[in-house]
């Protein structure tokens, strides 16, 4: 990179957020000949797609700090970029154990569908597996139909179903986005409501700030079973040496095509000359003039960024009614060993390298006992909307050490991570500084309930609560979707913003908040189309 002390005075287009989005959108800006200026604020290209090294005491250790996992990106936006980035399969990919010792039942799902199958109907009924079946086959079709919706410009949701979606499926379609995911999978009248609360908690409210009877948790749940990368099977990968590979891969290509990639350099303003784009304010006074500017952080930010009343009315007014603050809670751990799970008997595959569900309500399998799991999640999201931590959140806990070595230092620790949603911004009647303490130590036991000697093996934690990744990462609210995800299609941040010159280009944008690069993608595609070229 250069030395900030040269800045171009000027540019075609500048693009304000290294993120994987923005950096996507600079490859292709720059690959039509335009000159392209990226201004990161941070030290560190990425945004939320970093692997750092997040532990004092354990420096060496490398970890993925925001996003875990590569699944929702279109294979069709690696060809274009002519990128490949390596992944790493996992199998098994999913386990959910129950708070028992040897002899508890358990689902450890890998690539061996019979198996999978035969797991099902042990430890809940052949009805779950014929439901599973059904929702599976069901997913597969809507996935096959909406690809190719992902790359292009957004349509309301009803235009989209007659474009896209089969008939078949289209009412299917508009049902799901529009409704929540609780509804949906009541559709195919599974036994088990552990097996219910799984998938609605993996895939409908990962990350959104709502509940598993809220409209639009169904989009989210669509989003995340949108994963087409090669060899696959629809399960979700890991990046080779954490999901900076992700970003530094795509600032390679940014490079190559003539970017000029900047960190440390926050923009603070966008100027506006007779209501069109003509430059950039960065924090130490300097300007940069350009007719383009891409908003690749946030859309909150981007719209901060524009003087007051530059943005149409009826825009603000649709973004504003729609932000909401993040809910999750990210525990980063570095650990000395590998956790021992009661529940698996000895000579079972290993469950690392999995996203393991801890669920609440699943002891319910063991003794009968506690709540039932969707009466455990609704009392969970009535908690974070009541401002309470909840005794007993949804974690999905990672650890990917054992899948990809790279991560570890010289003393062989392992990186892993509780992924713990739902959790409110604010909390009634204390702060998150006096509340964090206790509520790492009350997830630590959750963990202890499972796997026993857990807490023995902490070597260091970092815990990151919606504050925390507000001011690591820089995003609105600590929102880790930008816009939640269960506003859909023409709902996000258009990236034509109705100031002319001024484009969105982040996870706020049509299709979804992720690890997915479509919006990056389509901005270019809108800023090309706009200018002719």
């Amino acid at each position: 990179m250069s030395e900030a002390s040269d800045l171009p005075a000027r540019a075609d287009a500048v693009v304000v957020g290294a993120g994987h989005n923005g950096l996507v959108c600079a490859t292709l800006l720059a690959r039509a000949g335009l000159t392209v200026l990226v201004l990161e604020a941070a030290d560190v290209i990425g945004g939320a797609t970093r692997t750092e090294n997040p532990f004092p005491k354990v420096p060496g250790l490398r970890h993925s700090t925001g996003s875990y996992l590569l699944g929702l990106m279109p294979p069709e936006l690696l060809a274009t970029l002519d990128v490949r980035i390596p992944v790493l399969r996992r199998d098994p990919h999913y386990f959910l154990p129950t708070p028992g010792g040897p002899g508890a039942p358990y689902l450890l799902f890998g690539s061996d569908t019979a198996a999978t199958r035969q797991q099902l109907a042990q430890m809940f009924s052949p009805a779950d597996v014929a439901a599973d079946d059904a929702l599976q086959a069901e997913l597969a079709a809507l996935r096959t139909d909406l690809a190719p919706a992902w790359l292009a410009e957004p349509l309301p949701v009803q235009e989209t179903a007659e474009r896209y979606v089969r008939p078949a499926l289209r009412q299917v379609f508009v049902d799901l986005v529009r409704g929540s995911v609780a509804d949906h999978l009541a559709r195919f009248e599974f036994r088990s409501e552990l097996l219910v609360s799984m998938y609605a908690v993996t895939d409908g409210l990962s990350g959104v700030n709502a509940g598993p009877d809220d409209p639009g948790t169904g989009h989210n749940f669509l989003v995340h079973n949108m994963c087409r990368l090669p060899g696959s099977d629809g399960t979700w990968m890991i990046a080779e040496g954490g999901m900076g590979t992700v970003s530094r891969i795509f600032a390679d290509a940014a490079r190559a095509a003539g970017a000029d990639l900047r960190t440390d350099t926050p923009v603070t303003a966008i100027t506006l000359d007779g209501g069109a784009a003509s430059g950039v304010v960065l924090a130490d006074g300097r300007q940069v003039a350009t007719t383009v500017v891409v908003g690749a952080c946030d859309p909150y930010r981007l719209i901060a960024l524009l003087p007051d009343g530059a943005l149409p009315a009826g825009l603000g007014a649709r973004m504003a009614a729609v932000r909401r603050p993040g809910t999750t809670l990210k525990l980063n751990l570095a650990l000395t060993g590998l956790p021992r799970f009661s529940c698996l008997p000895s000579g079972a595959p290993s469950p690392f390298g999995s996203t393991i569900h801890l669920l609440p309500g699943s002891s319910s399998l063991v003794d009968g006992g506690g709540a039932a799991p969707m009466a455990a999640l609704r009392a969970m999201w009535a908690d974070v909307r009541a401002g309470r931590l909840p005794a007993e959140p949804t974690i999905e806990w990672y650890l990917h050490t054992t899948v990809d070595p790279s991560l570890a230092d010289d003393a062989g620790h392992h990186s892993s991570a509780l992924f713990v949603q739902s959790v409110p911004y604010e909390l009634a009647g204390t702060t998150w500084d006096e509340a964090l303490p206790g509520y790492v130590s009350r997830l630590v036991d959750i963990c202890e309930r499972y796997a026993p000697g857990t807490a023995d093996l902490i070597a260091d934690a970092v815990p990151l609560p919606p504050p925390g990744i507000e001011r690591h990462f820089g995003i609105t609210g600590g929102h880790i979707h930008h816009v939640d995800n269960t506003v859909s299609f023409t709902d996000r941040m258009p990236y034509a913003t109705g100031v002319d010159g001024v484009y969105a280009g982040s996870a706020g944008c049509h299709p979804a908040g992720s690890v997915i690069g479509a919006a990056g993608h389509n901005a270019a595609q809108r800023i090309l189309a706009d200018l002719g070229r």
